[in-house]
């Protein structure tokens, strides 16, 4: 029997501390008319680096919730760079009317939370799970609007029967927590306009207000008996990535242009380093490396510092370089289904357990591949070609909420001669 994998941020392993980012601009945002106020223009089309920043991120997220590596992290903070990307995008839509901006975003992310809603919720019930579960009461109705409308975590049973033991029995808490990063993103969406206005008016209080939130809050409230609560978990994810989605508003106005060159690379690793010196100074088993997605002050300075080096270096890819441009049908595909993606790689991950434990029963594989069969790579292995297909199965509701015709693969074609106008 394989080792149970804890994932989601109830067992540190990410608050999903998910997926990226996460978000697909389908067409190029109309620019903002001249103004006072306007961010500078740029050409139309998208990003491709920040396509790419979003595809890593995305790909980090699958990876370390499969491994749980604590480095990786430090290697890519994903949630970081996904909220300062989307926090970028949010402010070049902002050019137009916020309310309809906001209603945009809107449309996008909750209908393909909804079709996964509507599918956990009745795998839930049908494997125990009502309002007489866990002691959820008259609230337990109450608590289904999230669902709908993700200002808070969606309700989820902690341990089940596991469909008589076929999965782990924690197996609904392993898909739903990461659903965190839906609600952060949506209270940055909601909140968007008041942040690009204080930005504009006060640059640096703006930026800095999430940091002070977020070490005030864990350095001095942490003790206390409400840091379980509903409005504790929100406002903490918001201050811990605030000043990420904030400094990806920063980067779309081009207030980092306007700053002389050499300070982003002198402040951000002195983020970094305080971040990393917070996270060695917090009590931890010797016998375990301290991850850093268990500590919000520590994740904050980390993040910040990192995603203030990438949007300081951001070359503006309106093409990709030559040697990058292979890469182009994978990194168009994950950022056309990257809300898929997210939400479907844990339930990937779950099902592959069951899948492989019956060659347990075969001798030669119990003798000769332990090592092989009980790792992690083969869970990974077994895991893709499934989030493939429920990828495949659900992805095109992303379509409909973008407006657009549905389509199964949305494999950009590359078109004919382009090597050769590159050459």
């Amino acid at each position: 029997m394989t080792a149970p994998i804890e994932f989601g941020r109830t067992y540190d392993t990410v608050q999903l501390r998910i997926p990226a980012v996460l978000r697909q601009e389908p067409q190029p945002e109309p620019e903002a008319e001249s103004g006072p106020q306007a961010p500078p223009e740029r050409k139309g089309g998208r990003d491709r680096y920040l396509d790419l920043l979003r595809a890593l991120a995305l790909g980090r997220v699958v990876l370390y919730h499969n491994f749980g590596w604590f480095w990786l992290p430090l290697v890519f903070p994903s949630m970081g760079v996904m909220f300062a990307l989307a926090g970028s995008l949010m402010a070049r839509s902002l050019s137009r009317p916020a309310l309809g901006v906001i209603r945009g975003r809107l449309r996008r992310l909750l209908p393909p939370m909804w079709l996964f809603g509507a599918i956990m919720i009745t795998l839930q019930i049908l494997d125990g799970w009502g309002p007489d579960s866990e002691g959820h009461s008259t609230w337990w109705w109450a608590k289904l609007v999230f669902w709908i409308l993700p200002l808070s975590t969606p309700p989820f049973a902690d341990e089940l029967g596991g469909f008589q033991q076929h999965v782990e029995h924690t197996w609904a808490a392993q898909i739903i927590v990461p659903l965190w990063y839906l609600r952060a993103y949506l209270w940055y969406v909601l909140l968007s306009p008041l942040m690009l206005r204080a930005l504009r008016r006060f640059p640096v209080l703006t930026l800095s207000t999430p940091l002070a939130m977020v070490i005030v809050m864990n350095a001095f409230f942490a003790d206390q008996e409400f840091v379980y609560s509903r409005v504790w978990e929100t406002a903490n994810d918001f201050a811990t990535f605030g000043a990420c989605w904030i400094l990806g508003m920063a980067h779309q106005e081009g207030l980092l242009k306007k700053i002389p060159q050499y300070v982003l690379p002198s402040i951000a690793p002195l983020a970094m380093v305080a971040g990393l010196w917070y996270l060695q100074t917090r009590p931890a088993d010797p016998t375990e490396s301290t991850d850093i997605e268990s500590w919000p002050i520590a994740q904050a300075l980390w993040s910040l510092g990192f995603v203030a080096i990438l949007l300081h270096v951001s070359p503006s890819w309106d093409q990709w370089p030559r040697r990058l441009e292979r890469w182009n049908g994978l990194v168009s595909l994950l950022n056309a289904r990257a809300v898929s993606v997210y939400l479907w790689h844990e339930v990937a991950l779950v099902l592959a357990v069951p899948l492989i434990d019956p060659l347990w029963t075969v001798d030669f594989v119990s003798t000769h591949l332990r090592w092989l069969v009980g790792g992690p790579w083969f869970l990974l292995l077994v895991a893709i070609p499934l989030l493939a297909l429920l990828v495949l199965t659900f992805g095109w509701i992303e379509d409909v909420a973008a407006k657009r015709s549905p389509r199964l693969f949305p494999y950009p074609r590359r078109p004919r001669g382009r090597r050769r106008a590159a050459d």
